[in-house]
């Protein structure tokens, strides 16, 4: 039974299908090789199709699916539906030429998720930007990218945050250490702004915000920034997302996720408690004068 939330996107649904494809093909004893035989391509576009990477051609799963021996109509037609659906543009398409594939990735998870952790360490997290601080942000990450570049990039950024507020959404932990909320972005109005938004969301129910300060010393996140994403569908485990400057990974290996969520709890406990946040982000108002 394939089991997926409603509002779900086609990241989530091409991810379900290639799951419920491998686990077919192994069920049946096929390799990857002999079911890219089948379907006219490589063992490495097998491996793609089962980690939900790339489209689904309705053909193809057809094919695989009489070759994995699925007779059950109404089996077969979900898979194929499925297909179908997973192709279908996300919102953030629209967004291509200033979105890169690597990036688009994460929005539609991002999008799925039911919790997402984040540890940040230079700015604060995107979900949590003001436009004017985001602006900021681009500026320096793209200095001689014209003005409505910038702003598409704004936009994108923007368009995310309404899942914090949509029904259903996803609920947001934040650890953020006090270098990002200390280090000046934008002009002394946004970095104020930015702040006192802050000092807002602290007001969310559906939103935990700490502080990694100063004071506590090193911890166990020195590697960087990262990503937890939970997900409703049985179907998907947590993915770690990692970014760098020019791509990203995602990890979902079991040892993976768990070695990280290890370090976020070790940082939630380690970090100051929510109900501080918003007095130290006054007292870091106080600070700038």
């Amino acid at each position: 039974m394939i089991s997926i939330e409603p509002g779900s996107g086609p990241t989530v649904r091409r991810i379900v299908l290639g799951t419920q494809l491998r686990r077919l093909r192994e069920s049946r004893g096929f390799t990857r090789e002999e079911a890219g035989y089948r379907i006219r391509a490589s063992e490495s576009k097998i491996s793609r199709m089962e980690l939900g990477r790339v489209g689904f051609k309705e053909r193809d799963v057809v094919d695989l699916l009489a070759m994995y021996g699925v007779d059950d109509e109404s089996e077969r037609d979900a898979l194929v539906a499925l297909a179908r659906e997973a192709n279908a543009p996300g919102w953030w398409h629209q967004y291509a030429d200033v979105l890169p594939d690597w990036f688009q990735t994460y929005v539609g998870l991002e999008e799925a998720a039911s919790i997402l952790r984040v540890y940040e360490v230079q700015f604060v997290p995107g979900l949590l930007q003001t436009p004017a601080y985001a602006r900021a942000v681009m500026a320096r990450g793209w200095p001689t990218a014209p003005e409505e570049e910038i702003e598409r990039r704004v936009s994108i950024r923007v368009t995310r945050q309404e899942l914090l507020r949509k029904h259903g959404g996803p609920r947001l932990w934040a650890v953020v250490d006090e270098a990002a909320l200390r280090r000046p972005v934008g002009a002394p109005e946004v970095f104020r702004s930015q702040l006192e938004h802050l000092i807002e969301v602290t007001q969310d129910v559906r939103i935990t915000l700490q502080v990694a300060a100063f004071s506590s010393g090193s911890h166990a996140a020195e590697a960087g920034a990262f990503t937890i994403m939970r997900f409703s569908e049985t179907d998907l485990p947590d993915v770690v997302y990692l970014e760098q400057l020019t791509s990203a990974l995602y990890l979902d290996k079991r040892e993976d996720v768990e070695r990280y969520s290890e370090v976020m709890e070790r940082l939630s406990v380690e970090s100051e408690p929510p109900e501080r946040t918003a007095d130290i982000l006054r007292e870091i108002l106080g600070d700038l004068g």
